[in-house]
């Protein structure tokens, strides 16, 4: 595992922080999941403070395209919902694909224009009633699913079901591939045919879950691309960044500031430096990866 020592904090004192995503200008949107903050929040480039733009129920994802729009996957109440740069927020969806959504996790927009979700398939309140995680979460029945909605007519359709609480995408640099991980099993799962819009089976790469003597809760998080290929994972539980070669499995660690990290994305071009969102310590943390990231789409319509 790779040490801590070339890691930085950017951003304290943020209430449990989620997805953080780069602005043209350098500066970071993300998502604030504590019931007292339960916002999205922008990073101005060079500053080291958050200022909330919009509340909702409970912000867990974000992304922004290209019209500086904020798409949030929200968990309770379950909803899709827009935010307007400089507006109010606007519930889009509370079902898709013939379904009521259940537990909004993670979302991007693919290099075809589409946004992608990700819904857990359990809600909040079954998953952690009163705000901690349940003691037999191990039983806890999910059916998680992959969503694939045209952002133009919100009209969606299911790419997967019956996942063990689906978290998060990332697609791969060529456009071929989109990636899901599973948080209970620890599964990194892909799906060819991006390019062609008609998707394969699932298909598993890695488990990045390092077993737990104890059995505390672990479990792939938030993930993104590097230039070079490879998928660099947050698992949360286990504070660390995984990194999976999709040939050749898990081949390296990257240790964390605190042991929840929940989400991550790269800097600036020539930065080579990978952001990571922190619960537990509720920060935006740097670290020096020698890489840099892969295009992020931004949905053009």
């Amino acid at each position: 595992m790779t040490g801590d020592q070339a890691a930085t904090v950017v951003v304290r004192d943020l209430g449990q922080p989620e997805t953080p995503v780069l602005g043209a200008d350098g500066g970071w949107t993300l998502v604030e999941m504590r019931g007292d903050r339960s916002c999205v929040s922008v990073v101005a480039a060079g500053e080291r403070t958050a200022r909330p733009i919009a509340r909702t129920g409970r912000p867990n994802g974000v992304a922004v395209d290209a019209f500086g729009r904020c798409w949030v996957a929200d968990t309770d109440p379950p909803a899709l919902v827009r935010i307007p740069r400089g507006g109010d927020p606007e519930v889009l969806l509370t079902e898709a694909a013939g379904a009521p959504l259940l537990f909004p996790n993670d979302l991007q927009f693919g290099p075809d224009g589409f946004l992608y979700l990700t819904d857990s398939g359990i809600l909040l309140d079954d998953w952690a009633p009163g705000g901690a995680l349940r003691s037999d979460w191990r039983h806890a029945r999910c059916n998680g699913r992959v969503l694939r909605i045209d952002p133009r007519t919100l009209i969606a359709t299911c790419l997967d079901d019956g996942l063990q609480f689906v978290n998060g995408l990332a697609f791969s640099p060529d456009g071929a591939y989109l990636y899901v991980n599973e948080m209970m099993t620890g599964d990194i799962h892909r799906y060819a045919g991006l390019q062609r819009g008609t998707f394969s089976s699932r298909e598993t790469v890695a488990n990045v879950i390092i077993p737990d003597p104890e059995g505390g809760f672990r479990g792939p998080d938030g993930m993104a691309f590097s230039v070079d290929g490879r998928l660099w994972i947050t698992v949360f539980g286990q504070g660390d960044v995984t990194v999976v070669d999709p040939d050749h499995g898990v081949i390296q660690r990257v240790r964390t500031l605190g042991a929840y990290p929940t989400n991550c994305a790269f800097g600036s071009t020539g930065e080579r430096r990978l952001y990571v969102t922190e619960a537990e310590l509720g920060q935006l943390e740097s670290h020096d990866v020698g890489v840099d990231g892969a295009p992020i789409h931004l949905g053009e319509t």
